[in-house]
Parts: structure tokens; C-alpha cells; sequence
């Protein structure tokens, strides 16, 4: 800005006193200041000029009264520029009443503005012979107007309609003998409303000149505070007012807090900002943090913040600008648990120095740590067994049998324990490194091998010897087969001698099955009696010395007639006995307590399940069967649910030489009764007796303290049931049939011990962190009790069954089978391929069980490999002779492991199930009977997208109808499963609407 030049009075002008000549006009300092000043994002201020007489290049011309009042004088200042003044100076003349008007100043929206006057006044006092009426102060007016209507005469020149702001008085007056002193003042008014105004000073008689008006409003300068862009903003319409000022975050930034907002006060100066931005990924502040700039190639920002771009980490990279993250470099990886400003990494090398030691069927592995680890610290070790047969030149996956300790997968330490291998076998072990970057190689983890043979293992000792019965001559003996007979029993070796006499002279006698005669003992004398089995491999230990005695007396020699009445009087007695022993066992089948079964025919070298409920005193079936755990082992965490007889809780059990575990705690609620005792340490009875990786495992009783406690393993992940529901989509085709398997696996172990489980469904099923799914729930205390509260079991010929799993001859005649739990397998694959749903839907008990007597049979779930549901199909065989066995599914599924492409062929879910079609319809929702989009959606059990749906506007069928998977995708539906469920049943609605249309002809 140029400064305000110096004026003086023209040549030509009317003439005024000496004492009247213009004095110079100073700079203008404030304003000169004003505009020096640096620019600062919060407290800038800024003045817009409306007017400004300074700069006028002609006359003003503005409208005087009376015409003898003001005058206008042109002149020079000190540069040669031209400038424009009023004076005034009629002091020696009484009652003066001057006024002088501006021309029309549009008004530009704002609602207060500020008013500049340079003047000077001569002092009264150094102006001789003047009356009393000379005044020192002028006054000033402004006149709002829509449009410039002003005339001579119009307004009124006074001071309604004209509105006064200020009477005006110098700070200094001059007089004749001094330079002219300018003054500057400053006045403000508002607010405003109408679209201009004009000002107006009026003279009551004083000797002054207004060298420069200036009217100018004040305002808040765009600025840039916290990354947020606030727009120019006028002040209010009074002084104290604040206006506030709506931000938007600079390019690149984002909103940390909300709103963003400045408040402008009446100086025009920005205050109490509110809100902030920060630059997003990939940008970071530059400019003094009035702008977002990209991250150049090379470095990164991961997060939204105030942060600064960073170097790329380790084996990372980034090719271009503006990198929220940098990628790995070909062969690295980061895993999910990884954040994005970690350094990439890679898979371990293989294990090494792999050292095996072989001891008959078990073998031993060690190995040492990779020669490279990949960087990381989370490095496990899996070990794959695989069975060579060296005639075919091919190795293939080792059977369920095989048990590796503690594990074969996920191996923290550098040693296993493998058993359970065949005798003479070649086996090959691969041993992996693997880190939480494997999964994202597409690579095979790298490993070790070693190839073992395993020796011939003789078998294990004979159980505990039994004497059947005894004469004076004579011992009938029975035992059970050895526990691991590792091979096939080719027949028994019986010692014994007289207690006497010692093992010198002892006799052996061999025999093909698990019970002997022994003949031609002396009378009323002890014997010593030992067992060992012998297999190809030799035999095995001798059972431990049992101590039997024959009868003290002889009977007398007797003819065939003297016996006759004797042979018939036993005849007799053994058909009674034989007649009884029908009766009973008749009885047992119709018992509740006869849910395990023995058959009649034992594979020799099988372990066999013993019904605890036989025992007398069922404590001796718990002490022969579980292991009694001291109370101060046992440290129970937390409650984690309820059980039949109280609370199951999560724990760590701690035995002396073994490390710490977790694991699952039932506790026997207070208050039990004698029986409640008994069926609640049934289960452990019953789980003590099995062995198999996909039962659960016991780990012990407590008795001999309160509470009563059952201890088992553990199972992170639940029931399967839950657990499907919670995870619904998330798994692949061959994972769920991996699962089915393990159950499969567990079955068939079960029904080879001749044990019926006869409760077998998707709840009783357990699942631990690495998806191994373990057979559980051996209690039968729900087949003795009625729960009115539970719908899951219903009372039928006085007990209590779950109808949707149980076969139809279990539910009418009490028929349990191993052929039953088969039937109630087919049904748990049904519940694992449809993710945990209900089978048979709402369907009531008695439809369900009036469906299957009509030959209902469930449809395929969505997406179920025909295959699948082929073998459910044969598991639901009326027929009970013709299920499948349990061999038989374990067969079948691992061939549908190994040729995965026959899971690609998908049943159509409308295809025929031998049933009407009246039944069928019921599992396919019939969208006419729901009234809204939401309705339907929890009918699928979708009901968690029901916002979803609404909020993007597809709220009646036809839209829905017209749906594909994009329009899934776009509103949030992002779970494959899900998408699948939905579009199918979207299908159906498609077919049905299709069905109702009307027929054109």
C-alpha cells in the first residue's frame, strides 16, 4: 500500500485563513503495520476497504448542506499525487449546522463496518475575535438504503433519519503558529441489513478538515490449522460476537475428531479451533504442517497420524509413492499377526541332525533346531508318518492307530514318542520347520527324513487269571486277552505246579482260546497258575501267579444207571438255568441301565468294553478303570458352564513328574444322593476304559475329597455344534470331511470295544484348537431322568431319547446297535455340512418321527458333495443290517480325502429324498409367508444382515429376488457361506415367484 499522501489547499479554492492551510498528512502507521505483518494460520486478521477517499483520481463531488457549509479542496501531496478534502471554517458565524454526505456504499453482505477518519482542527483559542459558538468536535452519521435514492433534499438533514455513531474530537487541535497535527479515529457500527448506506458528517462550528474517509470491514483470512481449511469468514454484527467457522481436512488428510470448526471473532482473528486432521496412510506432514504429502518410493507410513514417512523394512519394498505399507520381496512374507511396519520374512530351513531310535513297535525322534530360521522366533516342527510297502514302491499316510506323543503337528520341542507301528514295517518320517510365515509360501514347508523298520513286538501280559470252577481233579480257568497283543494270537500257554513244590517242576499245557481245562490234579491241593499268549513274534510276559485249590473229596465211581438219574436231574437244572439266563438277558436289552452292549462272539487279542453297572459296587469299576488324582493336583480357574449333576469348569491339573496341563473339571454338585454319585462317576468308568485320539481323554477322578471331580483333556473350541454356528462358512469342503472322519475314527474304535453310544449328535462332540474332533458325553443319567425343561430328549416307553438323531427301531422297540449310532452319524454329517443347523428344522418330535416312517430322508445341506450325502443316505437305511459300518465310513471318507475332485460334484438341494413331495417343501422357506424382507432373513437364520438390507434399500422380495452376489458384497455380506446360503435361497424365491405367475397363452 502506498502511504497516505500529504495534502494542502489548491490554488484555486475559495479562500480561508492562513491559519485553515492543510497541514501534512503523516504515513499512515496502523495501516502500514497491518499489512507488514507475517502471515499466522490462527490469529491473522484482515480489513476489506468499501471506500476509500485516499485513492479518488477525480472530485468527490459528495452532496453538501447548506451549499456555504463544506467545501471540497483538491491538491498535492509531497509526491506530486493528487488528493481530495472537505473543510469547513464558518466559526466567526452563530448557529452553524453543516452537513456533508458520502456517496452510496454498497454494503457486500457484511454486518458491521468500520469507519477511518483523517482530519485536522484548529485549536478555538488561536482564532481572535470569535463569538462563544466555536467548536472543536464534528459529529458522524450513516443512512442504510436498499438502492442510492439520496437526493439534496432527501433524507432529512437531521439526525432521524439519519442514525448518529459518534461525536468525533481530535486529539490534538493546531493553531495558527504550529504545523497541522492529523488525527485518525476509528468508529464501527452495525449491524447492517440493507444492501448499502451512506455517511454523513455534520459541523456545528468548527474550523476542521477531513482529509481521507475510509470504510472498510473486518474479517478472518482463509487459513490452515490442525491440517483443516477454514474458508474467509466476516465478523459479526457486534464486537463481542463470534462467528463460527465450518473445516475441511487438507488433500490427503482425514478427520481425527469431529466437527472441525474456528470461531472468527469481532478483530477478525481466528480462536478455540475445535476438531483436528491428520495425514491418512501413505502421506506426511510438510509445509509446517499445512499440507499432506506422499511418502516417497522407498518409505512408508502405515497408520493415519502426525507420524513421518519411514524407511521400508527388511526384505520389503516400495515401488511407487504414497505406500500405506511396503511388500515383501519375492521368497519373504509377512504373516496375519504381523503388523505392516514389520520387517518381512521367510520359511525356516529343515530341521537337522534327525536322530531315530527303534525299540520293537515304538520309536523315539530328536532333531536339532534349522541351520535358518527365517528371522522369526514362532518356529514349530511337524512330523508326518507314512507306511512304505516296498513291493508297490509307494508311501502313504500311517492309520489313526499310530500314536505320536505329544503331538504330530505344532511341536514347540524336538522330540516325539511314536507307537503303536506294525511289526516288520518300513515307515518313512518327514519332520517340518514351519514359522507363522509357511502358510503364505506356496512352497511344501522344507523337511528331514528318516526310514525306520520296526522290529516284531511280543505281546503283553495276560490279565489277571479267573478259576470258573474246580472238582478234586480238576480247574476250569478263563482270562481276558492281553491288552496290546501287537499281532494275532496264536494260542495260550497255561504253567502251574503245586504251591509246594516250586516252579522246577511245573507242568504247561497251550490252548487256542481264552479259557482251560486243566486235568489230573491232586485233591485238596494248591496250585499256582500263570498265562502268557504267543504270536509270531514269541511270547509275551506270564499273566501274575494266581493261587487255586481242588476239592478235598473224590466221588465214588458210580454205573450208567446210578447216573442216570443224576445226568437228568442236571439236565433239568441247566435248561432252568438256560431259560433264566434267556429271561435276564431279555430283561437287560429292555433296561435302561443296558445302553452297552457285549456281543456274543470276541475278536481274540480285542480289548472289550465292561459295563461298570455289572460291578456290585460300582467304586471298585471307578478304581479299576480311573485313576484317582490327589485334590492339591487339581487348580480349577473359572466356571465354563453347567453339567447333569453340576458345575464343568476350566483348570490345570499338575502330577508329580509330568508338566502342567489345562484341562476340563466336572465337579458333583453338594447335596448328592447315593445314586447321583454312582451315574456321575459312571462316565469316568465308561471313558476310562477307552484309548483313541478322537475320544476324549480322562485324566482322572477325585473321590476321597470334595468336590467329587471328573478330570478330562480339555477341548478349546466347544461343542462341534456351537462351534459350526459361530464359525458358519468358514471352512473348506475337505476340512469338514476331515472332521467327519475323526468322528468316524472314534465310532469305529468304540463299536470294535462293542460299546453303543447311543447319543450320538453334533453337541456331544468336542473340538480342540488344531479341529480334532473327540467323541464325548458317556453319562446316562438323561435316560433316567425326565427333564420337561429339555426339548432334546423325549420320553418314549419310559425313558428319555433324542428322536432327531436316534434310528427308528431304537425309538420304537429300544433297540440300541452299533447300526443305531450309525444312523445317528449320518445325522451329525448332515448337522456338520449345514454349519450347526436344527435337523428336521421346527418340526415337531412326532413329525419328525411320522416322516421317517414315511421314508423321509433329510435333503442335501447347501453345497454338500453328492457323495456326502450319499453316505448319509446309506447311514439312514431303514434296514439295519444294511448301514454301512463303521469301517466301512472311515474307508470311505479317507478315499474322499484322497480324491478330492469327487467333493466338487454338488447334489442339487431340490433333487428327490424318497419322499413326497409335500414333506420336501419343508425345508424350503415359502417366502409368501413372511410379511417382511427381515421375516425371511431370520427364517434362513441370517438375521445379523437385517440392516444391512434395509439400509440399501432392498426391503421388499421383488428387489431382493433380483439380487446377485456383487449386491452381497456391496452391502457387506462378505462370508463366502454366507453369500451362498443367501443366493440360494434367493433361487427358490425366484422359483416360487416364478410358480404364482399367471399363465399367458
Amino acid at each position: 500500500m502506498v502511504a497516505e499522501s500529504q495534502s494542502q489547499t489548491s490554488p484555486g479554492s475559495s479562500p480561508a485563513p492562513e491559519h485553515l492551510a492543510l497541514p501534512s498528512v503523516t504515513g499512515d502507521s496502523a495501516g502500514s503495520l497491518f499489512l507488514t505483518l507475517p502471515f499466522h494460520h490462527l490469529l491473522l486478521s484482515c480489513r476489506t476497504t468499501l471506500m476509500d477517499t485516499k485513492w479518488a483520481t477525480t472530485e468527490l463531488a459528495w452532496t453538501a448542506h447548506p451549499e456555504t457549509g463544506w467545501e471540497e479542496v483538491s491538491g498535492y501531496d509531497d509526491a506530486m499525487n493528487p488528493i481530495r478534502t472537505y473543510q469547513v471554517c464558518n466559526v466567526r458565524e452563530l448557529n452553524q449546522n453543516n452537513w456533508l454526505r458520502s456517496d452510496f456504499i454498497p454494503r457486500k453482505d457484511v454486518l458491521r463496518v468500520y469507519v477511518e477518519m483523517k482530519f485536522t482542527v484548529r485549536d478555538c483559542n488561536s482564532i481572535p475575535n470569535i463569538p462563544g459558538s466555536c467548536k472543536e468536535t464534528f459529529n458522524l452519521f450513516y443512512y442504510e438504503s436498499d438502492s442510492d435514492s439520496a437526493t439534496a433534499t432527501s433524507p432529512f438533514w437531521m439526525e432521524n433519519p439519519y442514525v448518529k455513531v459518534d461525536t468525533i474530537a481530535p486529539d490534538e487541535s493546531f493553531s495558527m503558529l504550529e504545523s497541522g497535527r492529523v488525527n485518525t479515529k476509528v468508529r464501527s457500527f452495525g449491524p447492517l441489513s440493507k444492501a448499502g448506506f451512506y455517511l454523513a458528517f455534520q459541523d456545528l462550528g468548527a474550523c476542521m478538515s477531513l482529509i481521507s474517509v475510509r470504510v472498510f470491514y473486518k474479517k478472518c483470512s482463509t487459513t490452515i490449522a490442525n491440517f483443516a481449511v477454514f474458508p474467509e469468514t466476516a465478523t459479526g454484527a457486534e464486537a463481542t460476537s463470534l462467528v463460527i467457522a465450518p473445516g475441511t481436512c487438507v488433500p490427503n488428510a482425514l478427520e481425527v475428531s469431529v466437527p472441525l470448526k474456528l470461531y472468527c471473532n469481532g478483530d477478525g482473528e481466528w480462536m478455540v479451533p475445535v476438531g483436528a486432521c491428520t495425514c491418512s496412510a501413505g502421506f506426511e506432514p510438510a509445509m509446517k504442517e499445512t499440507q499432506c504429502q506422499a511418502c516417497s518410493p522407498g518409505t512408508f507410513k502405515s497408520k493415519q497420524g502426525d507420524s513421518f514417512c519411514l524407511p521400508c523394512p527388511a526384505n520389503s519394498r516400495a515401488s511407487s509413492g504414497a505406500s500405506s505399507v511396503c511388500s515383501c520381496r519375492n521368497g519373504f512374507y509377512r504373516s496375519d499377526t504381523d503388523s505392516p511396519d514389520s520387517p518381512c520374512t521367510t520359511v525356516p530351513s529343515a530341521p537337522r541332525n534327525v536322530i531315530s531310535s527303534v525299540n520293537e513297535t515304538s520309536l523315539v525322534l530328536e532333531w536339532s533346531e534349522p541351520r535358518e530360521m527365517g528371522s522369526r522366533e514362532d518356529i514349530f516342527y511337524n512330523v508326518i508318518c507314512k507306511k512304505c510297502l516296498p513291493e508297490r514302491g509307494m508311501c502313504s499316510r500311517c492309520d489313526d492307530n499310530v500314536d505320536i506323543s505329544p503331538r504330530h503337528l505344532g511341536l514347540t520341542q524336538r522330540r516325539v514318542t511314536v507307537r503303536n507301528l506294525q511289526a516288520h514295517t518300513q515307515y518313512s518320517f518327514e519332520i517340518q520347520a514351519v514359522n507363522g510365515v509357511s502358510n503364505k509360501s506356496p512352497y511344501t514347508p522344507q523337511f528331514s527324513t528318516v526310514n525306520i523298520t520296526t522290529n516284531q513286538a511280543a505281546p503283553s501280559a495276560v490279565p489277571t487269571v479267573h478259576l470258573m470252577a474246580a472238582s478234586a481233579s480238576t480247574m476250569s480257568l478263563s482270562w481276558l486277552p492281553p491288552e496290546k497283543p501287537n499281532g494275532i494270537i496264536l494260542d495260550y500257554e497255561i504253567k502251574y505246579h503245586e504251591k509246594d513244590q516250586g516252579e522246577a517242576i511245573a507242568h504247561t499245557m497251550t490252548a487256542q482260546r481264552s479259557n482251560a481245562r486243566i486235568e489230573g490234579l491232586r485233591a485238596g491241593t494248591p496250585y499256582v497258575v500263570q498265562v502268557r499268549a504267543r504270536t509270531v513274534a514269541g511270547y509275551g510276559r506270564y499273566s501274575s501267579p494266581a493261587d487255586f485249590s481242588t476239592n478235598l473229596q473224590t466221588d465214588p465211581p458210580k454205573s450208567w444207571q446210578e447216573k442216570l438219574p443224576l445226568i437228568v436231574g442236571s439236565a433239568t437244572t441247566a435248561l432252568v438255568f438256560i431259560i433264566a439266563v434267556v429271561v435276564i438277558a431279555i430283561v437287560c436289552l429292555r433296561s435302561e441301565h443296558n445302553s452297552l452292549t457285549m456281543l456274543s462272539k470276541i475278536t481274540p487279542g480285542m480289548k472289550v468294553y465292561i459295563d461298570p453297572f455289572t460291578y456290585e459296587d460300582p467304586n471298585e469299576a471307578v478304581r479299576e478303570f480311573a485313576k484317582e488324582i490327589d485334590v492339591s493336583c487339581v487348580k480349577i480357574e473359572e466356571v465354563i458352564g453347567a453339567g447333569e449333576f453340576g458345575e464343568v469348569c476350566r483348570g490345570r491339573l499338575k502330577l508329580p513328574g509330568r508338566r502342567e496341563i489345562i484341562v476340563a473339571i466336572k465337579t458333583l454338585k453338594v447335596g448328592y444322593t447315593d445314586r447321583q454319585r454312582r451315574d456321575f462317576l459312571s462316565e469316568a468308568s465308561i471313558m476310562g476304559q477307552f484309548d483313541h485320539p478322537n475320544i476324549i481323554r480322562l485324566e482322572g477322578v477325585v473321590t476321597k475329597s470334595r468336590p467329587v471331580m471328573i478330570v478330562t483333556e480339555f477341548m478349546e473350541n466347544g461343542a462341534l455344534d456351537s462351534f459350526l454356528r459361530l464359525n458358519d462358512g468358514q471352512f473348506t469342503v475337505i476340512q469338514l470331511v476331515g472332521m467327519l472322519r475323526g468322528i468316524a475314527a472314534g465310532m469305529k474304535y468304540l463299536s470294535d470295544m462293542n460299546y453303543v453310544h447311543r447319543d450320538l449328535a453334533a453337541r456331544n462332540i468336542l473340538v480342540n484348537s488344531n479341529l480334532v474332533c473327540k467323541v464325548s458325553d458317556f453319562g446316562l443319567s438323561r435316560f433316567l431322568e425326565d427333564d420337561p425343561t429339555d426339548p432334546t430328549y423325549t420320553s418314549s416307553l419310559g425313558g428319555k431319547i433324542p428322536i432327531r438323531w436316534t434310528a427308528p427301531e431304537a425309538i420304537a422297540y429300544r433297540k440300541f446297535t452299533s447300526a443305531s449310532d450309525v444312523w445317528s452319524y449320518g445325522i451329525v454329517m448332515w448337522e456338520v455340512m449345514s454349519y450347526g443347523e436344527r435337523p428336521y428344522w421346527d418340526m415337531s418330535n412326532q413329525d419328525v418321527i411320522n416322516a421317517v416312517e414315511q421314508d423321509y430322508r433329510l435333503p442335501p445341506p447347501m453345497d454338500c458333495p453328492t457323495a456326502l450325502h450319499q453316505l448319509m443316505l446309506d447311514c439312514w437305511v431303514k434296514e439295519r443290517n444294511l448301514r454301512p459300518k463303521f469301517t466301512q465310513i472311515v474307508a470311505t471318507l479317507d478315499k474322499l480325502i484322497r480324491n478330492a475332485a469327487s467333493l466338487k460334484v454338488v447334489t442339487n438341494s431340490t433333487q428327490s429324498t424318497g419322499v413326497s413331495q409335500p414333506l420336501l417343501d419343508r425345508c424350503v422357506p415359502d417366502y409368501t409367508t413372511f410379511t417382511t424382507v427381515g421375516d425371511w432373513l431370520d427364517a434362513i437364520k441370517m438375521s445379523r444382515y437385517r440392516d444391512n438390507f434395509v439400509n440399501a434399500g432392498f426391503a421388499s422380495f421383488d428387489l431382493v429376488a433380483q439380487m446377485t452376489a456383487e449386491d452381497l458384497l456391496r452391502i457387506g455380506v462378505t462370508l463366502a457361506g454366507h453369500q451362498k446360503k443367501i443366493l440360494g435361497s434367493i433361487q427358490d424365491m425366484r422359483l416360487q415367484m416364478n410358480q404364482t405367475l399367471p399363465v399367458q397363452v
